[in-house]
């Protein structure tokens, strides 16, 4: 097995930040016990800010920075989109919170050309995300673990699996217990003062004299760490469905500081259906306000799509054109079940589906921008009469097939240009009956009912009119339409 550990070090101040363009003087506090900064913004830090520094501090050599409580649901949230997200790059994949995500990916290194091009492909969709993360490879999770987490601190530590894996996890600093959570103060404080310094030296130590020093999590700890027992982890199951949240650090009511934002959910959104392969015809961009109800924009696709592209041009249009009712201080990507993408193929005469798509896309554009109830289509109506035969629609409303009536004649014909109202003609002499008569009789139910002989006529000059006869007395004519 082969195990990829991403540690995302500066969570607690990226949840916050990530949709920013330019996060500025930011800090991230959390008491303990005293309320002290845990994460600061490069901005900040370039001004002497530094983590661990008192909060009174920290404002009396920077009057102008902003301090945000850390959120830890916010944290653990994200995490969990985030392991949805990287099922695109692994068989496998569980969370090991605060800050961390495992994979195996012994099955994916074909796919990805190895495991530095993987890796690769993970850092530079977590970066798009506005994320970053320390990453390494080895054999058992833990130890992938503790080379990503001391990768952190030192750039030069080796990041991937070697044959002498053992050795170099011995030479790492024996803070590192710590991280897995399961050792106890008593305990490592009792190891500390023992004189050592590495992971190596504790694994010397006799397993019995660390039982007797109620220290037996570390042993068990080394031997998960060492691929000596069997360190079982629960999958994650992602949700069938994609959500994802973003909150800003100051609420704003410009549009583009929101499209930027928008933009880190979408590069989510693309890679989780890559790895599903399937695509979306709907979703919903929800933004919260500070006073009154969420603004919810639906972005609706003419066709299933996971195009990132466009998506973020959609979003943008219906961004362009948006009042907002009071500032933003975050928002909401969620869809409906994803659906399978029409698979494609090469055509000796270019691709067919090509103009389609573009003109669907435009489509797109212009429900986005005008509104849904300004862009509309014809919808077929399974009535025989030609003036309730069709409905304005939603776009993409699919039809019903009509059901040919026993009285239909096979192979009639409908003009696609209908006057408004029939227009009275006189008798049609000067015109020749091609085809008919087609007898419609139907509406009796509704109190519109019709009784007429339809007939495919021609002009003088060869133009072809749709016309029928009243059955009823005066037994007038009438146009109903004009075919091309």
């Amino acid at each position: 097995m082969l195990w990829l550990a991403l540690i995302l070090p500066e969570l607690p101040l990226q949840v916050h930040i990530r949709g920013l363009a330019a996060s500025g003087l930011l800090a991230i506090t959390e008491n303990r016990p005293s309320a002290q900064v845990i994460a600061a913004t490069p901005d900040a830090r370039a001004q002497g800010i530094q983590p661990g520094q008192g909060v009174a501090g920290a404002l009396a050599m920077l009057p102008t920075l902003r301090l945000v409580p850390r959120t830890p649901e916010r944290e653990a949230a994200l995490l969990k989109e985030l392991a949805a997200w990287s099922g695109a790059f692994a068989s496998r994949v569980c969370l090991d919170p605060p800050d961390c995500i495992l994979l195996e990916v012994a099955s994916s290194l074909r796919l990805f050309g190895g495991l530095d091009a993987l890796e690769a492909a993970l850092l530079d969709g977590l970066q798009q995300q506005g994320l970053d993360a320390c990453s390494a490879g080895a054999p058992t999770p833990l130890a992938a673990r503790w080379f990503a987490r001391h990768a952190h601190h030192d750039p030069q530590s080796v990041v991937t699996p070697a044959p002498d894996w053992h050795a170099r996890l011995d030479a790492l600093p024996l803070e590192l217990l710590a991280d897995d959570g399961a050792i106890s103060t008593s305990s490592f404080d009792l190891l500390h003062d023992l004189g050592l310094r590495t992971l190596g030296e504790v694994r010397a130590l006799p397993a019995a004299g660390l039982a007797r020093r109620q220290a037996q999590a570390v042993s068990e700890t080394l031997a998960r760490a060492y691929g000596e027992c069997h360190d079982l982890r629960p999958a994650f199951i992602p949700p069938e469905r994609y959500t994802a949240q973003l909150s800003l650090p100051a609420a704003t009511v410009n549009t583009e500081p929101l499209m930027f934002a928008a933009r880190r959910l979408f590069a989510g959104l693309a890679s989780w259906l890559a790895a599903r392969h399937t695509g979306i015809d709907h979703c919903r961009l929800s933004l919260q306000h500070e006073r009154g109800e969420d603004t919810v924009l639906d972005i609706l696709t003419g066709m299933p799509s996971r195009d990132e592209a466009r998506l973020n041009l959609l979003a943008r249009e219906r961004l362009a054109v948006l009042e907002l009712p009071s500032a933003v201080e975050g928002m909401t990507l969620s869809t409906d079940a994803p659906r399978a993408l029409a698979t494609r193929s090469d055509d000796l005469f270019g691709d067919p589906a090509t103009e389609r798509e573009n003109a669907l896309l435009l489509l797109d554009r212009l429900r986005a921008r005008l509104g849904e109830d300004c862009v509309r289509q014809l919808s077929i109506v399974p009535d025989r009469r030609p003036e309730c035969a069709w409905r304005s629609t939603a776009l993409g409303t699919i039809s019903p097939r009509p059901a040919r009536n026993a009285d239909t004649p096979a192979g009639a014909t409908r003009p696609l240009w209908l006057l408004t109202r029939p227009r009275r003609i006189d008798a049609p002499r000067k015109l020749y009956l091609l085809r008919g008569p087609e007898r419609i009789e139907q509406g009796w139910w509704d109190g519109h009912d019709i009784r007429r002989d339809y007939y495919l006529a021609q002009t003088a000059d060869e133009g072809l009119w749709w016309v029928f006869r009243e059955l009823d007395p005066p037994h007038d004519w009438y146009l109903q339409g004009y075919f091309g």
